[in-house]
């Protein structure tokens, strides 16, 4: 029998304090109300400021990469501080401590990349945009991928949650921006952006999955959020995490990699990993039939690569 949380004795939720993590925190706690027929008050949302959300003038991979999202969390679920934490999975290291446990994955939302582009141009895919376009991004997959398609296109640093990168667009400082589809859909900006096809532009992995985690020896919360896991999601998630943990690599690698169910019913991984400017790459795709075959997937795109791909990575 699960002692469920209650009024006097809540369920404290740690989250980043941006107003996207605080979407995600809502939809957590509504998953756990609807499944658990909790009180509302038998939850209580913990918002705190990641080390990533304070810096914003350099790329994270020259800093500390993912951890930057996730010390401050991982410090208080360890502490008892919060029960659980809610991430957003693509901002969460490959390699996690063992101290913790991922109970759950929300349904994944749209995982495609949304071009948005300044005022006054008329720009729906990359290959529509001018010649020369800035396009602002800190994600080396994006600036990799579109240099691939667009060897013209200047990327330009552009950090911040969602609402500054906008703000930083409209200013002028880049001409385009590439964002998660299902972050703009988790702040209702269902109109912002176009998206793109991922055969174009293979998403990260898991990009749109939200991850909940507790400490691994509280076997308790873990039952709790069992209720709430969303299984297809959280297989397809995590080969793609599978996939990462083979590669190698770092924050600074550019890679993409998309599992998706096929209509027969059958897992399939897509990936790609390239070289810095995008010049250079190898794809391939699998089916995600055994334990291994996202491990197996990971060493042939190694194999396969050229060398300018292959240094950036450390199977």
């Amino acid at each position: 029998m699960i002692d469920l949380p209650t009024p006097e004795n809540p369920l404290r939720i740690g989250t980043r304090a941006s107003p996207l993590a605080m979407a995600q925190a809502h939809m957590t706690v509504a998953a756990l109300i609807v499944a658990h027929g909790l009180a509302p008050e038998a939850l209580t949302i913990v918002p705190m400021t990641a080390t990533g959300d304070r810096i914003q003038d350099r790329a994270l991979a020259e800093v500390g990469g993912k951890e930057l999202w996730t010390r401050e969390l991982d410090a208080a679920l360890d502490a008892k501080v919060i029960d659980i934490a809610v991430h957003s999975l693509k901002d969460v290291e490959t390699i996690r401590d063992a101290r913790f446990a991922l109970g759950a994955m929300l349904e994944r939302a749209d995982p495609r990349d949304r071009l948005v582009v300044r005022e006054g141009m008329a720009a729906t895919t990359i290959a529509d945009l001018p010649h020369g376009a800035r396009l602002g991004t800190s994600s080396p997959r994006r600036a990799a991928q579109v240099r691939r398609i667009r060897p013209d296109l200047e990327p330009v640093l552009l950090r911040g949650n969602v609402a500054t990168r906008l703000a930083k667009l409209a200013a002028g400082e880049a001409d385009a921006t590439l964002l998660a589809a299902a972050g703009l859909d988790r702040l209702g900006m269902h109109a912002v952006g176009t998206a793109q096809d991922i055969a174009v532009l293979l998403p990260a992995a898991s990009q749109g999955a939200i991850g909940v985690e507790c400490r691994a020896a509280d076997g308790d919360t873990l039952a709790l959020l069992l209720a709430i896991d969303h299984a297809p999601t959280h297989r397809a998630v995590a080969a793609e995490r599978s996939f990462l943990a083979a590669l190698g690599g770092d924050c600074r690698s550019p890679v993409a990699a998309h599992a998706h169910w096929r209509d027969d019913g059958m897992l399939q991984m897509d990936a790609e990993i390239y070289s810095d400017d995008g010049a250079d790459h190898a794809a391939g795709h699998a089916l995600i039939d055994h334990d291994d075959a996202a491990a197996a997937l990971a060493r042939r795109l190694l194999d396969d690569a050229p060398d300018t791909v292959r240094r950036l990575f450390a199977a």
